[in-house]
């Protein structure tokens, strides 16, 4: 194992360390319970949106917190589920009086742990929270760590448009309505070149030969559809576009949000090559690109690979996605 860390124990503790030292004018670390805030602090009035999950996924989630995404984000170790307890302390900090919504992936530990945390926040401190569950991956019905589709790539589009909706001051029922029809409108599929490897277990989580991939992977690492001979570009754009397409129902005439996301071991030059044969396949199927985004948002540590997600956008999800976004992962026109 080759790593920049020091201790394997210590590696979500540091990073948020370096985070906190990298974006003091946007980001406040709570140390003691691993959670990212808004340097500025809840808005009253406005929705709170907390996130979170296993840390590994950079910059999900931490990396989304800021104006026009998230308010906070809990970090678990890697690959683990954040506790309750993080979880409630961070929707009690960004409750500004109109509520807080979680956006959960649909992981089993995540689902189960923000679910405490709304009941304990609401006891608590009589916080108003309502959940909204992303199952995107059309690769698997179940998994290692779910019950039903995993919540992969359009996590990621979900934040930045219920986020922009939140900045409006829309009410949290309206922000969860919202964040539901963004859920039903968007699918994913991802693969895999090479496994990564999580620093407690020092090894790759699964075995790839240099001649094989790995399609329908998790962003853990979860066994996919098919293992199969490693293929060109052209091909593997294929089996990850046509699922989708399919699944969602996609026809001529329909517009997309098109999403290429790296896993983390993958460079940009050959994401921008997959968005190229992406793009051809939407293309000869009718289906036009109203906004793209290309790079790593959603990883799995190191392991080469990408996903596909699209979701169908109409005028008024093309809008909040233009809004202004300031976070250290995402930021425009702010």
């Amino acid at each position: 194992m080759k790593k920049l860390i020091n201790d394997p124990a210590d590696v979500v503790s540091e990073a948020l360390l370096g985070m906190a030292a990298a974006h003091p004018d946007r980001l406040r670390v709570d140390h003691d319970h691993k959670i990212v805030y808004r340097a500025a602090g809840p808005r009253e009035g406005k929705v709170g949106l907390v996130s979170g999950g296993g840390s590994g996924h950079e910059p999900m989630h931490g990396g989304f917190v800021g104006t026009g995404m998230l308010d906070a984000a809990c970090a678990g170790e890697v690959f683990t589920s954040p506790v309750p307890d993080q979880m409630m302390a961070a929707t009690k900090a960004v409750d500004g009086g109109a509520g807080v919504l979680h956006i959960v992936k649909n992981y089993t530990g995540d689902v189960m742990n923000f679910e405490m945390a709304a009941e304990l926040a609401a006891a608590d401190a009589g916080t108003e929270v309502k959940s909204v569950v992303t199952d995107d991956d059309v690769a698997v019905q179940d998994s290692l760590y779910t019950a039903g589709r995993r919540g992969v790539g359009v996590t990621v589009l979900l934040e930045k448009i219920v986020g922009a909706a939140a900045e409006e001051g829309r009410s949290l029922q309206e922000c969860a309505d919202l964040a539901t029809q963004v859920n039903r409108a968007g699918r994913s599929m991802g693969m895999a070149l090479t496994s990564c490897t999580v620093p407690s277990a020092g090894r790759p989580t699964f075995d790839l030969a240099e001649d094989e991939m790995e399609i329908g992977i998790g962003i853990h690492g979860e066994p996919g559809r098919e293992r199969k001979p490693l293929a060109p570009a052209k091909d593997i754009a294929a089996m990850l576009v046509e699922p989708v397409l399919s699944d969602l129902g996609l026809s001529r005439g329909d517009g997309v949000i098109a999403f290429v996301n790296g896993m983390g071991g993958t460079p940009l030059i050959e994401l921008y090559l997959m968005y190229h044969e992406v793009s051809q396949l939407l293309e000869g199927a009718g289906v036009s690109v109203a906004r793209s985004l290309v790079g790593n948002y959603i990883t799995s540590l190191e392991m080469a690979g990408c996903s596909v997600t699209l979701l169908r956008a109409d005028d008024e999800t093309v809008r909040l996605w233009d809004a202004p976004v300031n976070t250290p992962g995402l930021r425009w026109g702010a």
